[in-house]
């Protein structure tokens, strides 16, 4: 896992909403990474939803989210338009990405771990915490990059 004031690893690829290249956020608006499991499952449809239902309170800091994981875009297209989710989930094919930020697996051997990241205009690593982290949480993680 990257610790904070790790430089931010930047990447290009699919999602959800077409390419995502986080080159064009960096240093532009503040960066929310959310590494979960797996599509359709109960923990990470609930963390997820919490973004949906806070975009007001992300978008009040500027801040953009991703949600990554290695699925499908199939199945990545399903999961967001069953729970109406407007911001990308990312495609991490041949777990690069997950490799990047230094995201283990679950158990070793399963699923990535939850693991969520934020970015600030630095391009450094703010906030970086495994697990269902509350959306109070990282919004006050967020506004603590604010200038």
């Amino acid at each position: 896992m990257l610790n904070v004031g790790a430089k931010a690893p930047l990447f290009k690829a699919e999602s959800t909403h077409g390419e995502v290249d986080l080159e064009q956020y960096a240093g532009k608006r503040p960066i929310v990474l959310i590494f979960y499991p797996m599509d359709d499952t109960p923990g990470c449809t609930k963390q997820l939803c919490a973004v949906r239902d806070a975009k007001a309170r992300y978008e009040a800091y500027g801040a953009v989210v991703f949600g990554v994981n290695p699925g499908t875009i199939e199945s990545h297209q399903a999961f967001a338009a069953k729970h109406r989710y407007d911001f990308p989930l990312i495609v991490d094919k041949d777990h690069r990405i997950r490799k990047m930020y230094g995201i283990g697996k679950m158990f070793g051997l399963i699923a990535q771990q939850r693991t969520v990241y934020a970015v600030d205009l630095n391009g450094n690593i703010a906030y970086a915490e495994k697990g269902l982290r509350p959306t109070d949480e990282i919004l006050q993680a967020i506004e603590r990059m604010s200038p």
